[in-house]
């Protein structure tokens, strides 16, 4: 009997918590990527893109083991409520810093932007975690396999389109409008995170203390090689493979194709990630995910290569297509190991190491290109991240046979079972 592609979307539940999860990643990608051209046209500095990065990188670090402590301890919905709250000011202090652009002076509105980029790393460190542990709450066990498919390939496609849309917005209808729809969009996933059920806090031993607990989460991702290969394969694939980031550079000052054409090179990644996020949902990885996934991140910087180096507009389109397939892949297959490994009680600390390793990666990954581009050029700093993944994908081949046998179909039995 054929599979239900769609049994989690049946959920209404579910269905909030996707849409909360896809108006709360476009929202987040649509800040990121007008924070980061809006910055360079103020600064002119590809470091002060990387220092948008590290700035929220910082604080997300510091409180995610923290944040999972407490999302297997509270009630999670009600974590993630405050968590979308907390984004919901940074969104609206962020417009109104916008709005008022013109009568503050130049340093201190880069202080400000800054400073706000710092609260959303804290709501960030809480999110990743809270979302993660209360997935598994809103469907039953033998269709979580089902959406963790639609929630990584939601996800994946939201985070590459929020970032076609904000260049969009940004390029065709200017600074104001992309920070209002941004605001706008985190408004709106908060409204419908309030229509989720609360679900009862897992049990757990209520005589251990939070470091204790915390320590329980650390020692169980170390101690399972899978997962520990899976998180430190993207980690290092993410950290040295950021060309995204530098594709306001690209697009000003090597392209010379402007905001408008920084939104179609945004868009194309967008445009590769729901090809394969819609290819996923109706055929399921299964037998060799590992090899897969080795030669998809393998991929992923074999493109990152090719667009560092290409000066024609559609070949670097072409590219970030590919790139955005590639990323689909990988992101689906972490997700899936983490998730149907993870005993429910521990999901919420779990996640906070993945998230440290995987979700400030990304913004660690941006500090890292701006400083390689400040130092030796943006397109030697292009090139050497994709050659970077592509050895960090060898030694991950050689040094993890678990990962490399890896097939993601024994562990929804499993989890089924």
């Amino acid at each position: 009997m054929a599979s239900d592609a769609y049994a989690a979307l049946r959920i209404p539940d579910y269905r909030r918590f996707l849409s909360m999860r896809l108006l709360m990643t476009l929202s987040i990608q649509i800040m990121s990527v007008s924070v980061g051209y809006f910055i360079f046209e103020l600064t002119n500095d590809p470091l002060a893109i990387g220092m948008i990065g590290l700035s929220e990188a910082i604080p997300a670090i510091v409180v995610s083991l923290w944040a999972g402590h407490l999302a297997d301890k509270y009630n999670r919905r009600n974590l993630l409520l405050f968590c979308i709250g907390l984004f919901v000011f940074c969104a609206f202090a962020l417009f109104g810093l916008i709005l008022s652009r013109d009568f503050l002076e130049k340093n201190l509105l880069i202080a400000g932007i800054y400073g706000v980029i710092f609260i959303t790393g804290i709501a960030r460190g809480f999110f990743s975690p809270t979302n993660f542990a209360l997935l598994p709450q809103l469907v039953p066990p033998q269709v979580l396999p089902n959406a963790l498919t639609w929630n990584s390939s939601t996800w994946e496609a939201a985070s590459i389109t929020g970032l076609g849309i904000g260049g969009l917005l940004y390029g065709f209808l200017g600074v104001s409008t992309a920070f209002g729809v941004m605001s706008a969009l985190c408004l709106a996933a908060f409204l419908v995170a309030m229509r989720i059920k609360p679900r009862p806090v897992p049990a757990f031993d209520r005589q251990e203390s939070a470091l204790q607990r915390i320590a329980e989460g650390l020692s169980f991702v170390f101690r399972n090689k899978l997962i520990l290969s899976a998180i430190a394969l993207d980690l290092f694939a993410v950290l040295f493979g950021g060309a995204v980031a530098m594709l306001p550079v690209y697009a000003k000052d090597i392209l010379k194709v402007g905001p408008q054409g920084m939104g179609v090179l945004r868009a194309a990644m967008s445009i590769g990630a729901i090809s394969m996020a819609f290819f996923i949902a109706h055929r399921p990885l299964g037998k060799g995910s590992g090899k897969i996934m080795l030669a998809c991140v393998a991929g992923f910087g074999l493109c990152i290569i090719g667009f560092g180096l290409s000066r024609s507009f559609w070949l670097s389109f072409f590219l970030l297509l590919l790139a955005g397939m590639f990323d689909e892949v990988s992101v689906y297959i972490r997700g899936s190991i983490i998730q149907l490994l993870t005993p429910e009680r521990m999901k919420g600390r779990v996640s906070s190491v993945n998230s440290i390793f995987i979700t400030s990666s990304n913004e660690l990954g941006s500090f890292e290109s701006g400083v390689a581009a400040r130092a030796f050029g943006n397109v030697y700093s292009v090139v050497f991240g994709g050659c970077m993944t592509l050895l960090i994908t060898g030694l991950a081949w050689w040094l993890s046979p678990p990962l490399r046998k890896l097939d993601v179909s024994t562990l929804k039995e499993a989890e089924q079972a």
